[in-house]
Parts: C-alpha cells; structure tokens; sequence
C-alpha cells in the first residue's frame, strides 16, 4: 500500500477524519456559546440518540471512567429509561435533527419534566428546542452523522460535567487534539505505507473482523465495528472482555475471522492476563489475531486516539475494496421503506 488510490472516496471522508483534531477545539467551542446552566441532576446524565449520533456517549463513558460521580448512560430507544425525571439532564442527540427514536425520545423527556439538551445539525429537533427553549449545541453540517464523532463525544463530555458527573475535562480534550495531530502525521494516506492502519487494513482484507474491548477500550469496539460495516461495508461484529470468555470463546476457529482485541495499559491485571490468554486460544484454534495498543497518558487521549485508528483503518479498508466510504445506501434505502 505504498500508493493509495484515495480516488474511490469521492465523499471525502479522509478529510473529515484527519481534521479531528481541529474537530475537538471547534466542539468545546461550540458547546460553550450554547450557554448552558448546569444543572443539579442527582440522577446523572441520559444521552438519548441512534447510530453515530450515540456512539459519543458511549466514548465519553470510557473516557471519564471510575471518576464519574453520577450515572451517565446512552439511551437507543424511543423512551427514554422509566426512572428519568426531573433530576435527570437529557441530552438528544441527532445529527441530522430528523431522527424518529431521537425525536420521540426528546418528547417523552419533556413530559417528564426532565432538564434536556440538544445537540444537532437543525431539522426538527432544533426546531423543538428553540421553540421550547431547550439549549442547542450546534454541530457543522455536511458530514456524515458517524463523522461527527468528536462533536458528540466532545459534547456529552461536557454536558456530563454541567450535570454533574465530573469536572470538565477540557484539558485532556485539548491534550487529545495534540496528540492526534501528530497521529495525522504518522499514519495520513500519503505517509508511511507500512504504518498501523494501513497494514491493519491489509490484513483484514477478505475478512470478518470481531473487535474486542475491555474497560476503556470497550466503546471503541463498538466504534471500530461500525466504522468498518458504514465505510468499508464489511460484515464485522463487537464483543467486551472478560464476558466473551465465558461464551463466544469456544466458537472461535474460522480463518476467515480475525480477533481485534483493543488494549490499554491501564487494563485490570486479570483484564490483561485474559487478553493474553483469550489470543493464544484464538490463534491455536486456527484464526488471526491482531492486538492493538491505546496512545496518549489520559483517559480521554487514549479512547481518541482508538477512535482515529478504527476510523483510518476503515477507510483504509474501503479503499482497498474499491468502496467509496461516504455513502451508506442500505441505511437511506431502508428509512424510505420504513417511512
């Protein structure tokens, strides 16, 4: 992969992903014009949103990690969870602003009395919001909703501290933007052709990868599978350790298969003692394993920087498939039938 032949990604989305570092001090920005009050809300944070659109909770969960003084929890459905309340902040996240289940759920938050947040491109979420006069975080356009990760992670970082769950931790963000940037550097489609995306992508070529996390690493393995199923439009799956231990250890043993396992220096001992053992068994039973290491010295810059990886790895992938990574037909296709 010396060359790239960047040509099949007519979308553009490299230069959504290499601008990720720009991306986390524009979100802080444009979470703070919002002008959010905090808020006193005893029973934590609800992040209620689908897709790339919810993923930034999931991530900013990881990020914050034991340090969290109250709940903080992602929502996929169309009513929030039954104990939300008044003490409970809600922050609806929807890129696009259309999103059935978001838009659903921004509603039945109101009804409960419950503080809420909106985060959004427009449509007719922001329409609800400054109508009810619920704050906007504003998200740029013209991207796709999965392309706006560090908007909405950014965003449910610092939504999480006005609600209480932790101080802000604006440092570590602007500490992640630096180190990506010279990840930019490093692993950016015209450098090293024997960097770590790139001869990750190559070795998942023709395969299905199952992306396993733990802890920290664990939301990055959602993000990692989604990132490969939208821009590479491969079959990939997720799991967490040490629960894929006790079950889809035993089915492992297709060479067509290959374990992903993200890790983190900061992994519980016996977290990283099964990481080792759970790749020695998956290997001896005939399939390709990958292991891959966490950057950064915070919390924040090490699920980032997973993030970025996942996302070049991805498109990276796509290209080799002559895929172009920005559209996703399917999903269009199915909302139409859905209507």
């Amino acid at each position: 992969m010396s060359e790239l032949d960047m040509g099949v990604d007519v979308g553009g989305m490299v230069d959504d992903i290499l601008n990720q570092p720009h991306q986390l001090e524009d979100a802080l920005w444009r979470v703070e014009s919002a002008g959010i009050a905090p808020v006193d809300a005893r029973m934590g944070l609800v992040v209620c949103g689908m897709g790339g659109s919810a993923i930034g909770a999931d991530l900013a969960r990881g990020a914050i990690g034991d340090r969290a003084r109250r709940p903080l929890v992602s929502s996929r459905e169309y009513d929030p969870p039954s104990w939300v309340s008044e003490d409970t902040l809600v922050l609806c996240s929807s890129y696009s602003g259309e999103t059935e289940e978001t838009l659903a759920a921004y509603d039945a938050a109101g009804e409960r009395g419950a503080p809420r947040v909106v985060m959004t491109t427009g449509g007719r979420l922001a329409e609800a919001a400054r109508a009810d006069g619920v704050p906007v975080i504003g998200v740029p356009s013209g991207m796709q909703p999965r392309a706006a990760v560090t908007y909405m992670t950014v965003g449910a970082l610092e939504v999480a501290a006005l609600a209480g769950v932790i101080d802000s931790l604006r440092d570590e963000i602007d500490a992640a933007a630096a180190l990506l940037r010279e990840l930019v550097e490093e692993w950016r489609p015209d450098g090293d052709p024997e960097s770590e995306p790139k001869t990750l992508a190559r070795a998942l070529q023709g395969q299905v990868p199952v992306v396993y996390g733990a802890e920290l690493t664990g939301p990055a393995s959602v993000r990692w599978r989604s990132q490969l199923n939208e821009n590479a439009e491969t079959a990939a799956f997720d799991g967490v350790l040490p629960e894929m231990d006790h079950n889809e250890i035993c089915g492992w043993g297709q060479p067509t298969f290959t374990a992903i396992f993200l890790e983190d220096d900061e992994h519980h001992a016996r977290v990283k003692q099964r990481i080792e053992l759970t790749a020695e068994v998956v290997e001896a039973a005939g399939s390709p394993v990958k292991r891959v290491h966490s950057r950064g010295q915070t919390r924040t810059e090490r699920v980032l920087s997973l993030v970025f990886l996942g996302d070049l790895v991805s498109l990276y992938l796509a290209v080799l498939n002559g895929v172009d990574p920005t559209p996703v037909a399917r999903i269009e296709d199915f909302k139409q039938r859905l209507g």
